[in-house]
């Protein structure tokens, strides 16, 4: 399993500890924390967790060095070089005007 499969499935580990993390924040943040939440149906613990969880995976992944051998590289590298055709899909949303020139 590699790093970065390992860090996703942290999600409920087997024999959970838990702790308690305090926080000073202003009651502007705490608010629209607080209103962000319940736009979602979570507690404030809930949201925050979730979402300081989502940022740190997201921040580890980033500075990740993912190793390939010689056979992946070569098609890493040819993928780059030769990206397939864009699809009908992709075309229609490439002749759509952007949303700042409507």
């Amino acid at each position: 399993m590699s790093k970065a499969q390992s860090l996703l499935k942290r999600d409920h580990p087997a024999a959970e500890t838990k702790g308690s993390i305090n926080l000073r924040v202003e009651g502007q943040t705490r608010q629209l924390i607080d209103d962000a939440a319940a736009v979602l149906g979570k507690t404030r613990t809930e949201f925050m967790i979730e979402s300081a969880r989502r940022q740190a995976i997201d921040v580890l992944l980033d500075q990740r060095l993912f190793t390939l051998g010689p056979a992946q590289y070569d098609a890493f590298v040819d993928a780059l070089d030769h990206p397939p055709a864009p699809g009908p899909k992709l075309q229609s949303l490439l002749r759509r005007a952007p949303a700042w020139q409507k």
